[in-house]
């Protein structure tokens, strides 16, 4: 295959890198505002687009499959076609989580108030910037961009702490909310295991990039 077919092909996985993350994001943004809102309405549009976060994962692997067997890519090439395969499963895993939150979210009572758990709201945002931040060191190779994912998840982790703190005072003071309070924490575990997978690409951006993943060299020789 000619080298300038390759290297397009190469740029329309990163555009559909990207594409699939811009499901996901709008899942996070989407999920939480069904919550939020007490929508069922809304929750099940949501989870509904899950499928769209799925479709995208079947082609991205169908074109990295394709771009490692029709021609031997250098180690830059590799990297970052190994870098997709192992990122789009994370991505993917977001939208499940993202479509967990909406199930809960139909089940919420009307009259429930997520005014009283302000760091859920926190939480949304800052996985929504992680997610953001790890596909835009992967799509720009820019190592500070996957740092700042790396770096954020600390803060993610430090409201899920506080979410916890808070429910548990609140079943203390009002046992009757046990139910609902125990499904705020489930909505809370969701959001910080977003942040873990958002965590999962910003380190295969950074072996896209340099070759190592977790501080281990596992590049192949140029």
């Amino acid at each position: 295959m000619a080298r300038p077919i390759f290297d397009e092909e190469l740029h329309q996985l990163r555009s559909d890198v990207i594409e699939m993350a811009e499901f996901a994001k709008e899942a996070i943004e989407g999920s939480f505002d069904a919550v939020r809102q007490v929508s069922a309405t809304k929750a099940y549009l949501v989870a509904s687009n899950d499928s769209l976060i799925d479709g995208k994962e079947r082609e991205i692997e169908s074109l990295c499959l394709r771009l490692l067997l029709r021609e031997q890519p250098v180690a830059s090439d590799l990297r970052s076609v190994t870098a997709a395969l192992k990122m789009i499963t994370d991505i993917e895993r977001i939208g499940d989580q993202a479509a967990e939150i909406c199930e809960i979210a139909t089940m919420l009572s009307e009259d429930a108030d997520l005014f009283l758990f302000p760091m859920l709201g926190a939480m949304a945002q800052a996985d929504y910037d992680q997610l953001d931040s790890a596909i835009q060191a992967y799509v720009d190779l820019d190592l500070d961009k996957a740092q700042s994912c790396i770096e954020g998840d600390k803060e993610v982790n430090a409201l899920f702490e506080e979410a916890k703190r808070s429910i548990t005072r609140h079943i203390i003071e009002h046992e009757s909310d046990e139910t609902y309070a125990l499904d705020v924490l489930m909505i809370a575990k969701y959001l910080e295991r977003i942040g873990d997978h958002a965590v999962n690409i910003a380190e295969w951006a950074e072996y896209a990039i340099t070759g190592s993943h977790k501080g281990v060299n596992i590049a192949e020789g140029e």
